[in-house]
């Protein structure tokens, strides 16, 4: 949620004091005095005010951006004005659920007109505005700063809507895994398609940040997304098994580098890096940004693409680093014209020329400039190439370099490559899969059966931004948290049986593609990867350092057996599940899903005739509860919905998590808001939050068995009475 964000997007050097030091004393002092009355607010000393004292000065970076003339002739006054502005607040709507129409059509017909003429602090809320290149509507910006959505009581509803829609289908851009996210929607294009040929493998060097990553991912449920932990510069090469039998070398068909940077297009969000930008960062990191992408596009199959990106504007982590790769590639790697695909985009192209600047303010223009003192320092990949034939092939120019002012936007660098040949000093071959024979290409020296091979898959290489501590040893290191294994069923497994009866699973449901993370005692989560990602496991437990793969599809329930199955749908991977389960399903309406989402524990006969004669003929134990759009009624979501339910003896209940609760309340019109931010939910909340706690235990590896939950134990509604644990009141009001 966007609060969790907030650290990523502002790290105060201050918040990392951990012992009582003459520091934090002289910290607590102030907070007392702040206190008082008459004191500055305090709320606002830790976040907003806390930045007051960091003047958005840095005359190095004037002179140095100036000089190199990134900026066109007549706009480097608008350019630092931009930068010494907030980032505006983004929202990019997660499009590869039919969701997202609905939500889109929720923010533009109630909360965007609600605040587009609303004036705080004498400032005029602008209407938000989609982005322009962003397809389909479904990316917006607004003039409003994170401060004033967080704290006006006027957009308090609007705030509180992206806080809960975070948590289900809203990205706010400013966390890790972003642009992970946006490769998984492009994976999962076709909703009807359970599992796609393709996945994702997301890399981190940060133990702490993978479990960032983890948290976006998990957010879209998708059974092809791996997150692992490895030096980017040295992250091993994965064998799997090929549709010959044979042993094989995993190569990628797309490949985003996001490598560690300096991170000077931040500054609009990383206010600290205005006082700590200096030359000497590029120069530190330089060497590490060639190491990450030349292990990237080893790893490329012929034929594919590798994004380079850094939110630098510094050419010498730019530019300098393409023309390494090209130069080093020999012709293997050329650099594709991007400038077609998101025509709105405002970009300039990248430059051919530049030269470097020590933290001194010394300018070089060549490395034969260079003394020799400094040549540890500064290397000579770090210049343009000298020779000018070699130089226009390269075609720099198609580089896009993102400037604040444009578009109002941070700044940022991209540079996509595409591998037209093995690399000179690869004894591997790659290829793309269906695009070329094994034949067409030469085999390797070290292994005549061995080839490369490519999966429809998708890399993502990224560092810690802001990184300037030097890279781990390149021997990989298993540190961090330690990981449950991941451990596959096999098809004869004894928990399929009861499952498969319960349910009446397909025969095409892949069994062998289920796991689990134990290998001893009860299975208390099943879960499911694509055959893809199964095959990259069995061959690479000890090669890679795996964080989190799979999505759950099922929990195990406390004496579920006497209801003749000891495991119950979990609601994140209903959709994945959904297509195979044959039984167990109750196809509800709208006014249906309003009473399940909004009561208690529901009578039978709360639901419409229809639903209501489908549940009475079921018994009892986990369902699926079916929504199909009506036609007829424009006003209702115009997409399906699935939900896990449970159908009692004479009652019925939704096993959905508050968020998602939440949001399936706001598609079909139901407000779900805080009075004040601060002072508590009010009742009608309460009461859900009650309501969705089972879903939250999910997440805690609690095991509720189906007795708790029918007498409404673990749910905190000991206050009701007799029947009512049953029935349960209304809680929620339709707007």
């Amino acid at each position: 949620s966007w609060p969790k964000c907030l650290p990523f997007a502002f790290q105060s050097p201050l918040v990392c004091v951990s012992k009582m030091g003459k520091r934090s004393r002289l910290r607590k002092k102030e907070h007392q005095n702040n206190s008082k009355p008459g004191g500055r607010d305090n709320r606002d000393n830790g976040w907003g005010a806390g930045y007051a004292d960091i003047i958005k000065e840095n005359k190095l970076f004037e002179a140095y951006y100036q000089e190199l003339g990134l900026v066109p002739e007549g706009e480097f006054d608008q350019f630092m004005a931009a930068m010494r502005e907030p980032l505006p607040a983004t929202i990019r709507i997660t499009g590869y659920k039919s969701h997202a129409k609905e939500i889109l059509h929720c923010l533009k017909n109630k909360y965007f007109k609600e605040i587009q003429e609303v004036e705080i602090d004498g400032q005029k809320i602008e209407a938000p505005q989609p982005l322009s290149w962003y397809p389909d509507e479904l990316a917006w910006h607004t003039n409003m700063s994170r401060k004033i959505l967080r704290k006006s009581p006027l957009l308090e509803k609007f705030h509180q809507f992206l806080v809960s829609e975070t948590e289900s289908i809203l990205d706010m851009c400013a966390a890790p895994g972003s642009k992970t996210a946006q490769l998984i929607e492009m994976l999962h294009s076709d909703m009807d398609v359970p599992f796609p040929e393709g996945f994702v493998i997301a890399n981190d060097v940060d133990n702490k940040r993978c479990y960032l990553l983890v948290h976006q991912a998990k957010r879209l449920n998708s059974p092809c997304i791996m997150v692992v932990n490895h030096d980017a510069s040295c992250i091993p090469r994965l064998q799997i098994d090929t549709e010959d039998g044979q042993k094989g070398t995993l190569f990628y068909d797309r490949i985003l580098c996001d490598v560690p940077c300096s991170g000077d297009g931040t500054m609009r969000k990383n206010i600290d890096v205005w006082k700590k930008w200096t030359t000497s960062n590029s120069l530190h990191l330089h060497g590490l940004q060639i190491r990450i992408a030349v292990r990237g596009v080893e790893q490329l199959a012929v034929g594919g693409r590798m994004v380079y990106s850094t939110c630098s504007l510094n050419p010498i982590e730019d530019e300098a680093v393409i023309a390494t790769l090209l130069e080093k590639s020999e012709g293997a790697l050329e650099l594709a014209d991007a400038s077609v695909d998101l025509p709105g985009l405002k970009w300039m192209p990248g430059i051919t020329k530049w030269k470097l600047m020590t933290k001194e303010g010394q300018w070089y223009k060549d490395w034969s400039e260079v003394p020799v003192n400094r040549h540890t320092q500064i290397r000579p990949t770090m210049f343009p190439p000298t020779d000018t034939e070699k130089l226009a092939n390269m075609k720099l120019e198609r580089c896009m370099r993102i400037l604040p002012h444009h578009q109002n936007t941070g700044g940022f660098f991209v540079a996509v490559l595409v591998k037209k040949a093995p690399m000179p000093w690869n004894r591997r071959f790659p290829k793309l899969r269906k695009e070329q024979s094994s034949s067409s290409l030469p085999q390797p020296e070290d292994s005549p059966r061995e080839r490369g091979v490519g999966r429809k898959s998708v890399c993502m290489y990224s560092d810690s931004v802001l990184c300037s501590r030097p890279p781990p040893n390149k021997k990989m290191k298993r540190h961090g948290f330690k990981e449950d294994p991941f451990v596959f069923l096999t098809e004869d497994d004894p928990v399929f049986p009861p499952i498969e009866s319960f349910y009446d699973l397909s025969p095409d449901f892949p069994k062998i593609n289920v796991l689990t993370r134990t290998h001893e005692g009860k299975k208390r989560h099943l879960y499911m990867v694509s055959k893809e990602l199964r095959n990259v496991m069995l061959n690479n437990s000890e090669r890679m350092k795996v964080i989190n793969t799979g999505v759950k599809v099922w929990s195990r329930n406390s004496d579920g057996e006497e209801f003749g199955c000891a495991f119950r749908l979990a609601q994140e991977g209903i959709y994945t599940l959904f297509p195979y389960i044959r039984s167990r399903m109750i196809t509800v309406s709208v006014e249906d899903i309003k009473i399940l989402l909004t009561q208690e524990n529901p009578y039978l006969s709360k639901l419409e005739e229809d639903a209501h004669q489908q549940a009475k003929k079921m018994g009892m134990g986990s369902i699926v509860l079916k929504y199909r759009p009506d036609k007829s009624n424009p006003d209702g979501p115009q997409c399906p919905i699935e939900l896990c339910g449970w159908r009692g003896k004479t009652s019925i209940r939704a096993f959905v998590p508050r968020n998602e609760r939440f949001h399936y309340l706001r598609m079909l019109g139901v407000e779900v808001f805080r009075d004040k931010q601060g002072q508590g939910p009010r009742e009608e909340e309460k009461e859900v939050k009650e309501e969705v706690k089972e879903g939250e235990t999910e997440n805690g590896n609690k095991d509720v068995s189906p007795k708790q939950e029918l007498r409404g134990e673990n749910r905190g509604d000991e206050h009701l009475k007799g029947d009512e644990r049953e029935g349960g009141g209304e809680n929620l009001t339709s707007t």
